[in-house]
């Protein structure tokens, strides 16, 4: 059935490309490898032609072969293609030898392609193989453990939220974010793609492989190529998971009588008079015992469906594609959702042996519905409530409704809610589950991102290419949020809301909806010719003009009457008194001159050398155009006459570069001076700087590239060091200049260096195949240089500051729990108010007390020291088995929740760390007393500044080939596990949160996938 709708669409189709052929010979035969061993799904077609054919699980094939066919191709993934001549044979039997070296395999760089025997330059390529098993939603995170040197973070595990990618540390105080190039069109966004429309990934790290991106590159630069049709019948591909996801690594909380004897506790502690009210609410029948986490996550679900068609001719091939995901979040009432729809063609034709036409359309189509998944996040409430409270009123409750039927105010009455202690006593937060429940806060993305091209070949033997190409990036956003009134009436509000409850209040809607669009026009002229067989020249000149225009507009309104679906638009909202709106547009453009030379001699010494103009128009006139050079140069010693004889090293390959690359990632015209008018008087908003120029970033990097064995092991190593220059920094005005916002300077000096390892071991059995891949990066970052009016940029917990990392976490360092009243006095000789079971400070200066001018100290980064990936993948037979592990070392995270979960003077919910808490002298070292006075928790210090080192196995996947099934190439069964589990000292919910500091965030989940994937 499915082979004869293979046909039918085929012939429905592409019947106006097919000619009729009247005499076809029947050719059959087996393909193996040098060991004898079967291979099955090897592609065998006649060459310039459509007709092809499959072998089967015994490595068997026939194809029926027109009597004027001239060559038969055998192509297997791994293996090199073989060509053989066809003189009308019935019986053809083949041998593919194993393409194990790779140094002949075509990557791409920049505007065009190299070979990899002759790079210079940092650059890697994702094994495709890996990167397709970790089944992830957004790209980039198939990045993550994969490449040495490329750090990959998500902001949070909430499903929709974006991910952070770091090329080699942190090199700027701004945009620090890579540059993604999509089939030659650059982007700042890949969420659109689908992870199995890649065919191939390569990071660009250095300057001299990046330079020819200038001013964009400074962060690296992160190629993608999509799939495109292969020569042979119309192939399908259908991929389609499952799976379940749960929540892991939550902090154990106190249960409702571990909570009371803790703030019976914490009053007997306390400076407080007259008897313990918790004492005396030990037992109450109205209390609960809760655990808000529990409530608040659920079990979350995803499924993907992948639909790819494509086949072609030696003159055309075309592919086409659609895709689904969708992941239902592990937060209660389906309000964290994330859905994406993709269509994608891909279409290229030889018009004639000399001019070559394509193009590739993606559309795309998501909706993520928002949640708070940071910052004041639903998590954060879920850790805060107290668990005597219960989720729900009781159906008797006098406040009790259908439409609200949520607990609020703590033991909340109508008539009684600013009686006693009430809400003091055990706190007002937010109801987690209630505020999931209301949360309605959906964002829709609209998204085309393609591209046109032609190239046409000169030259007898085609060695000068032009070609031209112009790309689209358009984006339409819709944003909506009704914030719905609901919670208990604190008697609170402007007269006209008397009565509503103290969330939201008024209800409300914001609406948004805007544009943003980017066109690229390049144009390349390629010149490649290799002299006497032994001189490769290249050379390539280009220009490129990229312009960006955005626009949005917003309204919003308060007081709607009705708040059902139907009527939460603005026109239903209250008086105009109730409505605000805006709207802005902005623009930017780019436009470039570029060029590139390489040479080499016998695949022994070569050299390239790169230069990029750039000219922005967020800079003046002046100081507009940025040059960015790059020069790198390689030399592959195993090439050597005196190596010849050292049979067991197949390649050794020295490197060395050096380049400049730029940044202009600010805020469009500021160079400019921005005034207003209000009432006929124009008032200054910010003072431009038209001496502002470029931000730029110097790299020079040393590589080494060994093969053994016939390359079967292959180890890389780097050393890099990147300074950054001239950093884009907004720097506020003396108060006496006026309000005024800041204005950007060019001022500071970054540095980031350190030392990349990889090593690649493949193992090609007679059945037990295998490749184990690992890889490890240092990192060091400091800041060498600030502008002289700002010395160190603060803000809460960090401080940047000159020979220090950027944002180190500064405060005080806590050296123990003080613990009798005589330990007190010798260390707080001069003043101080604390009390045994107090947390005990460092006195830095040694002057008797502890003070915000003398006492603080760096006490943490934020900057891993050290990034690392091991990955190990096999096949036996039909069942093949991978799996990928990742984490970071030497990194610090500012653990807020920790804060104020456990040492907060409120009467928030605790961990159950906190049992161990002071309770007299020798009792704790390391866990002050609990009190509802500040003990020492108020100062930002060391005992929230936790190592956030982890070790966590990312993906782990067993599949299971079926070949031998008529009508069918293979089928492909398989189960998937993500995040299983992770090693960390981190004591929040997510070690890998991207924020300064962790209030409370979205957690990652693990999860369980199935999966089956069909080719035919």
């Amino acid at each position: 059935m499915f082979l004869n709708l293979k046909r039918g669409i085929l012939g429905f189709v592409f019947i106006f490309l097919t000619s009729a052929v009247f005499g076809q010979v029947l050719v059959s035969g087996k393909v193996t490898d040098v060991s004898g061993e079967s291979l099955p799904g090897v592609s065998v077609f006649v060459k310039g032609t459509s007709v092809g054919s499959i072998t089967d699980i015994d490595g068997d094939y026939s194809l029926e072969v027109p009597e004027n066919a001239q060559i038969l191709v055998f192509s297997f993934i791994g293996m090199k293609n073989q060509e053989v001549e066809f003189t009308g044979q019935t019986s053809i039997n083949v041998i593919l030898q194993e393409d194990v070296t790779g140094l002949d395999e075509v990557v791409i760089v920049g505007y065009t392609a190299r070979k990899k025997s002759t790079l210079t330059g940092a650059v890697s390529v994702v094994n495709l193989s890996d990167m397709e098993k970790t089944r992830v939603p957004n790209v980039s995170q198939a990045l993550q453990g994969q490449i040495a040197g490329v750090l990959v973070t998500s902001s949070t595990g909430a499903p929709g939220d974006p991910i952070q990618i770091r090329i080699r540390g942190e090199g700027t105080i701004g945009d620090n974010n890579p540059l993604y190039v999509v089939d030659g069109i650059p982007s700042r966004d890949i969420t659109f793609l689908n992870q199995a429309d890649v065919k191939t990934m390569t990071v660009l790290k250095d300057a001299a492989a990046a330079a020819i991106y200038g001013s964009r590159a400074s962060g690296g630069v992160v190629l993608i190529t999509t799939k495109s049709g292969s020569i042979g019948e119309t192939s399908f591909d259908v991929n389609y998971y499952t799976g379940i996801h749960k929540v892991a690594n939550l902090p154990n909380m106190l249960n409702a009588g571990q909570y009371m004897n803790t703030l019976e506790k914490a009053w007997d502690n306390s400076d407080r008079t007259g008897a313990n009210p918790y004492t005396a609410d030990k037992g109450r029948s109205d209390f609960a015992d809760t655990d808000w986490l529990d409530e608040l996550f659920e079990q979350g679900k995803s499924q993907n469906l992948q639909v790819t068609a494509g086949g072609g001719t030696e003159k055309m091939q075309y592919l086409m594609s659609l895709g689904y995901y969708g992941q239902d979040g592990i937060v209660v009432f389906d309000n964290d959702k994330y859905q994406r729809l993709n269509y994608r063609t891909n279409l290229n034709i030889d018009v004639t042996d000399r001019i070559k036409i394509g193009t590739n359309l993606q559309l795309s189509y998501s909706t993520q519905d928002k949640t708070a998944s940071k910052g004041e996040s639903l998590i954060r409430y879920a850790l805060l409530r107290a668990p005597v409270l219960a989720v729900r009123k009781d159906v008797n409750d006098p406040t009790y409704s259908e439409r609200d039927p949520f607990t609020d105010m703590p033991f909340f009455t109508p008539t009684g809610y600013d009686q006693g202690l009430q809400r003091s006593m055990y706190e007002m937060v937010g109801n987690p589950v209630a505020k999931a429940y209301f949360t309605d806060d959906q964002r829709k993305i609209y998204k085309t991102f393609g591209n046109v091209y032609g190239e046409f070949a000169f030259l007898g033997n085609k060695e000068l290419k032009f070609r031209t190409n112009i790309g689209v990036d358009l984006s339409m956003f819709h944003n909506k949020a009704f914030n719905e009134n609901y919670g208990d009436d604190d008697g609170g509000g402007s007269a006209v809301d008397q009565g509503l409850g103290r969330q939201n209040r008024p209800n409300s809607l914001s609406e948004e909806r805007g544009e943003a669009r980017t066109i690229t026009f390049n144009n390349t002229l390629n010149y490649a010719k290799t002299f006497n067989e032994k001189h490769d020249f290249s050379a390539m000149v280009g220009t490129e003009y990229i312009d960006n225009y955005e626009s949005s507009i917003g309204a919003s309104r308060a007081r709607f009457p009705f708040t059902t679906d139907e009527y939460r638009y603005l026109d239903y909202g209250g008086s105009d008194l109730d409505l605000w709106n805006s709207g802005s547009a902005s623009e930017w453009a780019l436009f470039s001159l570029f060029g590139s030379t390489s040479y080499a001699y016998d695949d022994k010494y070569m050299v390239t050398a790169n230069l990029r103009a750039d000219a922005s128009s967020r800079f003046s006139e002046s100081n507009r155009w940025g040059y960015f050079p790059s020069v790198s140069a390689g030399w592959t010693i195993s090439k050597e006459d005196f190596m010849k004889d050292v049979d067991w090293l197949s390649n050794l390959k020295l490197r060395a570069s050096w380049g400049k690359l730029g940044n202009q990632e600010i805020d469009n015209y500021a160079y400019l001076t921005l005034v207003s008018q209000v009432d006929g008087i124009v008032k200054t908003n910010r003072f431009g700087n038209s001496d502002l120029k470029w931000e730029s970033s110097t790299q020079s990097n040393i590589g080494v590239d060994v093969g053994l064995l016939n390359s079967k092991l292959v180890l890389t190593g780097e050393y890099f060091e990147k300074n950054t220059t001239d950093i884009l920094l907004p720097i506020g005005l003396p108060s006496v200049v006026g309000d005024v916002s800041p204005t950007i300077v060019n001022a500071g000096e970054v540095s980031n260096k350190g030392f990349e390892f990889s090593i690649d071991y493949r193992n090609s059995g007679k059945e037990f195949k295998y490749n184990v891949n690992a890889n490890i990066a240092t990192l060091t970052n400091k800041v060498e240089k600030l502008h002289p009016n700002v010395p160190n940029i603060v803000t809460d917990v960090t401080k940047t500051e000159v020979g220090h990392a950027l944002n180190s976490y500064y405060g005080y360092k806590m050296v123990g729990i003080y613990q009798n009243q005589a330990e007190i006095d010798s260390h707080l000789f001069t003043e101080g108010n604390a009390k045994p079971g107090d947390i005990k400070f460092k006195d830095v200066n040694g002057d008797g007390k502890i003070s915000a001018d003398y006492d603080r100290e760096f006490i943490g980064s934020p900057i891993p020291e050290f990034t690392y990936g091991f990955s190990f993948s096999s096949t036996y037979k039909g069942f093949d088995f991978s799996m990928l592990f990742q984490g970071v070392a030497g990194v610090d995270r500012y653990n807020q929740g920790k804060q104020i979960v456990d040492y907060d003077t409120r009467p928030f919910n605790y961990t159950t760390a906190i049992l161990g808490a002071w309770d007299g002298e020798g009792s704790s070292n390391s866990i002050p007393r609990v009190a509802f006075e500040d003990n020492g928790s108020s100062k930002v210090s060391s005992i929230f500044v936790e190592d956030a080192s982890y070790f966590r196995l990312k993906n782990i996947e067993i599949g299971y080939t079926v070949n031998a099934i008529k009508g069918i190439d293979n089928i492909r069964f398989y189960v998937s596990g993500q995040n299983l589990f992770t090693i960390t000292d981190y004591t929040g919910l997510d070690p890998e949160s991207t924020d300064l500091m962790d209030l409370g965030t979205y957690p990652q989940s693990k999860s369980v996938l199935f999966g089956v994937n069909v080719k035919f």
